[in-house]
């Protein structure tokens, strides 16, 4: 019984010994990684390298982002002009004004095709194409497919959803709500209540009325992504980390102007932002 315990711990020991994760290191302001041993697994050729997940490194290659394993095998060439980490094990890699997402182990959980792609609450997506937004799982399988003029969720339990300028509220009787892939499966689901809002007429104007609460949660909507992309442009779109970065407050003077184009280019998104609501009942005025 001593042998077969003692064997047993010598095979966990090897194992443990195989698995030891690399060690990043520098060299002459590059980083590369080393066994446990010291001995180098890969060159110190990168300008950035950051974990990704347990497996994978977010690599920065001049320029350009990609991603590679801890053998130093290239996953996802350097290719990307920006890259950041999203929940520290998936990859949200950019090309122009395209964006894609990618796990620690390369695999395109959803394709370099899309404007923009935000966590939801439920570990959901929302992604945005053509200025139409919808939303997948963690998985990349849609579930929403990109043809509503704004999705946002107020709670983590609450999904708001607006098409051809009518809002529908989802809402789970759990503390978060995660949507199901079959999405018409909520049907008669006890544990979701979806309401369709409609907006009344507002006394003086003739237009339709937008509510204080809808109006504030749309301008955070708004200001939300706005913000996260300022501290992308500034930071992790530079392939830098972001503690040493606001160590050194360089990107201070620059914040409120980024922050300020940001936040105008999405409040003037022909189907997002704060005013959206507004302006689509103006248009059904203006139609009818």
């Amino acid at each position: 019984m001593k042998k077969l315990s003692f064997l047993i711990l010598a095979l966990m020991l090897v194992q443990n010994l195989g698995f030891a994760e690399p060690m990043v290191f520098s060299d002459d302001g590059k980083f590369g990684l080393k066994d446990e041993k010291g001995v180098v697994i890969v060159n110190a050729e990168y300008k950035k390298l950051i974990r990704l997940g347990e497996t994978g490194w977010l690599i920065q290659d001049g320029t350009k982002f990609g991603i590679m394993n801890d053998t130093g095998r290239i996953l996802v060439e350097p290719k990307y002009n920006s890259a950041e980490r999203v929940l520290g094990k998936f990859a949200k890699l950019g090309k122009g004004d395209k964006y894609g997402l990618f796990d620690e182990k390369g695999f395109e959980v959803l394709p370099v095709q899309f404007s923009s792609i935000d966590l939801l609450f439920g570990g959901m997506f929302l992604t945005c194409k053509n200025y139409k937004y919808g939303v997948t799982d963690s998985n990349g399988q849609p579930i929403l497919d990109n043809v509503f003029d704004d999705i946002y969720m107020p709670k983590p339990n609450k999904m708001i959803i607006v098409y051809n300028g009518q809002e529908f509220e989802i809402e789970s009787a759990g503390q978060e709500l995660i949507l199901p892939v079959d999405i018409q499966s909520l049907q008669g689901d006890s544990n979701f209540t979806i309401t369709e809002l409609i907006s009344k007429p507002g006394v003086t104007t003739g237009y339709y009325s937008v509510t204080a609460t809808n109006y504030f949660l749309k301008i955070f909507s708004s200001i939300s992504p706005a913000y996260e992309e300022t501290i992308d442009e500034l930071m992790f779109s530079k392939g830098a980390d972001a503690a040493s970065v606001i160590m050194k407050f360089s990107w201070l003077p620059r914040f409120p102007f980024v922050y300020a184009k940001k936040y105008y280019q999405n409040l003037v998104a022909p189907n997002n932002g704060p005013l959206s609501g507004v302006k689509s009942n103006l248009k059904k005025e203006l139609m009818d």
